[in-house]
C-alpha cells in the first residue's frame, strides 16, 4: 500500500494527504495543490451505512492504540536488558574485528559519491515480523551475518558506514525499524557486500560469507532477569502483533463497506490524468 510516489526529475511528489499524515499545501494552487478523491464518493448511500463505518473505524484505531501501548512496553523492557549487556562488551576485540573488516574489505576507493539512502528492511506487521532479506542476497552476493542477540551490532554497523562513505562507496543503510536512529543492516551494492544482523525473530536463513558472533564478545550478567525481561518482552510483541490484526480486519471490513459506493472508473480515469500532467513535465 503506497502512501506516496516522489518523481524527483520533475522536482514533484504525489502523496496521501488524508489522516494520519495531513499534508497541507504551502502555496496552493501556484505550487501545491489537492487533488479531491472525495467526490467518487455515493455520499448518501454511504450515510445510510453510517453506524457500520463508525463502528469499524472506532474499532480499527483502538486496536492500533493496543498495539502501540503493547510494542512501546516491549521496547522499554528490551532497552533495559540490552543496555546491561552493552556494560559487558569486550570493546578491544570488537574494535579489533571491526578495524579488521575495514582493512580487508573497506580499502579500496570507490568512485561513488558516499550518498546514503535509508530504507526499512522489514518490521512487525499483522502477521508477526517479516524480513526482506531477499532484497540484500539481490544486490550483494558478499553478506557478513552479525549473530546478534543484544542490539551491539548498532556500532559496528556505524563505524562500517562510515569506512565506507568515507572511501566513495554509496550505500543503503537499513535502520531498525522501532529506533530508527540505529543501524541494523547495511549494503554497499558497488562492492557486492552488505553486513546483516540476525537474531531470534530476524534470522538472516542463507549460508552468509562470514559470520560474526557478536553475542561471544559479552558476558551477561543477571542470567534469571535477563530471561525475564525477554520472555517479557516477547509476550508484549505477541499482545502487539495480534492488535495489529485485530486493526487489519476491523479496516478491511470498513473498506468492505465503502467500496460498492466509490466510483473506481472516475478515480482511475483521474489517475490517468493527473500522470499525464506530471509526465508533461519530463518533456
Amino acid at each position: 500500500s503506497l502512501d506516496a510516489v516522489l518523481l524527483p526529475e520533475c522536482a514533484a511528489a504525489v502523496v496521501d494527504g488524508t489522516s494520519p499524515h495531513v499534508v497541507e499545501p504551502r502555496y496552493p494552487a501556484a505550487v501545491d495543490r489537492y487533488v479531491n478523491l472525495g467526490r467518487f464518493y455515493d455520499v448518501d448511500a454511504l450515510k445510510k451505512r453510517r453506524l457500520e463505518v463508525v463502528t469499524h473505524t472506532e474499532a480499527y484505531k483502538e486496536a492500533y492504540q493496543r498495539a502501540f501501548h503493547c510494542l512501546k512496553a516491549a521496547r522499554q523492557v528490551e532497552r533495559s536488558a540490552f543496555s546491561r549487556m552493552a556494560q559487558g562488551v569486550d570493546r578491544t576485540r570488537l574494535d579489533r574485528r571491526v578495524s579488521g573488516i575495514i582493512a580487508r574489505e573497506l580499502r579500496k576507493k570507490g568512485g561513488e559519491e558516499g550518498i546514503t539512502t535509508r530504507r526499512f528492511l522489514g518490521s512487525i506487521t499483522h502477521k508477526g515480523y517479516i524480513w526482506r532479506f531477499d532484497s540484500v542476497d539481490a544486490l550483494c552476493p558478499k553478506v557478513y551475518e552479525l549473530a546478534d542477540s543484544w542490539e551491539l551490532a548498532g556500532e559496528m554497523l556505524a563505524r562500517l558506514h562510515q569506512a565506507a562513505a568515507d572511501n566513495g562507496w554509496d550505500t543503503i543503510v537499513c535502520c531498525a525499524p522501532e529506533e530508527p536512529g540505529r543501524i541494523e543492516h547495511m549494503l554497499i551494492p558497488g562492492l557486492g557486500l552488505a553486513f546483516v544482523t540476525s537474531r531470534p525473530g530476524m534470522e538472516y536463513g542463507q549460508k552468509p560469507f562470514r559470520r560474526v558472533r557478536l553475542d561471544a564478545m559479552t558476558e551477561p550478567q543477571g542470567k534469571a532477569r535477563l530471561r525475564f525481561q525477554t520472555r517479557m518482552a516477547a509476550l508484549l510483541r505477541e499482545e502487539g502483533a495480534a492488535a495489529l490484526k485485530d486493526a487489519k480486519a476491523n479496516h478491511d471490513k470498513l473498506e468492505a463497506v465503502y467500496n460498492p459506493y466509490v466510483d473506481f472508473d472516475g478515480v482511475r480515469t483521474l489517475a490517468a490524468l493527473e500522470a499525464g500532467r506530471l509526465l508533461s513535465w519530463l518533456g
